[in-house]
Order: structure tokens, then C-alpha cells, then sequence
């Protein structure tokens, strides 16, 4: 039997450099843990931000933690018809030519050329996590995930392998919804 693994969901969010954060929340403001998350260092920021689209505004959502290098707002396809944009499917940190939008917080207005996207669905692992599972850095593989009746097998998950990570697969409230995760869910690498 394969070995499991942790399917998290990962609902829209925004990374923000440490600049952007100071023109958004003010010159003294420091971003808040709210909670941590699955990877190591990694948090929900009490703080959060409306995303301004050419078609809608999406509100109050959550902003990351750590501050980045730069700025980056991960949405599910659903998000970005909303907001009017096209999004692209990328890895995060891969933002050159996506879309665009503005940021709103409650002291100041940030306009990005480029930082929407999709994210790429991925399983974030150590490398002895990877050794354990067969696969390598950047490796595409398929994993059947799902409960309540609506298993499915998501192909085009990139592996992601670095000693700072913890195993989990990410993927976002589209493709959540339609495997009907709910609660705790597990996901297994299979051969197609």
C-alpha cells in the first residue's frame, strides 16, 4: 500500500514585501502570527487586504507570513474570473507575466504589475521524504486524493523537495471542492 500524505487546501492568500506591507498597513505596522501553518515558518497574518480587479473586488483576504521578496496573490480559477483577471498556473515565486491587480489595506493602496496567478497544485517534502516516496525535486506525478464520494486522481502535481519543508500536498478550493475534501484528507502518489 502507498504511503499517505496530508491533502491541504489552500484558499486564496497574498504575499507582500516588507515595503508594500508599511505602505498598506502604516510606516510602524508589524505583521501578526494568527497561526501557523504546515510548512515550517509559515503563518496566517492577522492582517488582511481586499484585491481590486478590473471586474470585482474580492475582500478581507488573508495575507502570509513571512514578508517576501515579492508580491504575490494566490487565487483558484473561480477567484480570478471574479476579479477579472487572467490567471495563470504557476509554481509560487513564478510571477513574471501573470496578472494584475490592486492591493487595499487600511492606510494605502499598492498597484502590481504582475503577481496573480494559479497555483501550480504541489507536494512539499524533505528529501528523505522523497528517498522514502521514490520521486525527486520537480518531478510531476499523479495522486489520488478525496472522500464524500467524489475521488479523483490530480495529475501535474510538482514534487517540491527542500529540508525546510514538511509533507503536505497543497491544492486550492476549486480542485478541493470538486475531490469533496473536507476536514482531514489524504492523498497517495500513484502510477497512471
Amino acid at each position: 500500500m502507498a504511503e499517505k500524505f496530508i491533502v491541504e487546501t489552500s484558499a486564496r492568500h497574498i504575499h507582500v514585501t516588507e515595503e508594500q506591507f508599511k505602505i498598506l498597513f502604516g510606516a510602524d505596522a508589524v505583521m501578526h502570527n494568527k497561526k501557523d501553518l504546515s510548512q515550517p515558518g509559515q503563518f496566517a497574518a492577522t492582517e488582511r487586504l481586499d484585491v481590486v480587479g478590473p471586474k470585482k473586488t474580492i475582500p478581507n483576504i488573508s495575507i502570509l507570513g513571512p514578508a517576501r521578496k515579492a508580491a504575490q496573490v494566490e487565487v483558484s480559477f473561480t477567484d480570478a474570473r471574479t476579479l477579472g483577471v487572467t490567471a495563470p498556473v504557476r509554481e509560487s515565486g513564478d510571477v513574471a507575466g501573470s496578472a494584475p491587480c490592486k492591493l487595499v489595506g487600511p492606510c494605502g493602496e499598492v498597484e502590481i504589475s504582475e503577481g496573480v496567478i494559479v497555483a501550480k497544485r504541489h507536494i512539499h517534502m524533505t528529501p528523505a521524504d522523497a528517498e522514502r516516496l521514490g520521486v525527486k525535486d520537480n518531478q510531476i506525478v499523479a495522486v489520488k486524493v478525496g472522500g464524500n464520494g467524489r475521488e479523483l486522481i490530480f495529475g501535474d502535481v510538482v514534487v517540491r523537495v527542500s529540508d525546510k519543508f514538511a509533507l503536505a500536498m497543497h491544492i486550492d478550493t476549486d480542485e478541493a471542492n470538486a475531490a469533496g475534501c473536507a476536514g482531514e484528507v489524504y492523498g497517495e502518489i500513484v502510477e497512471l
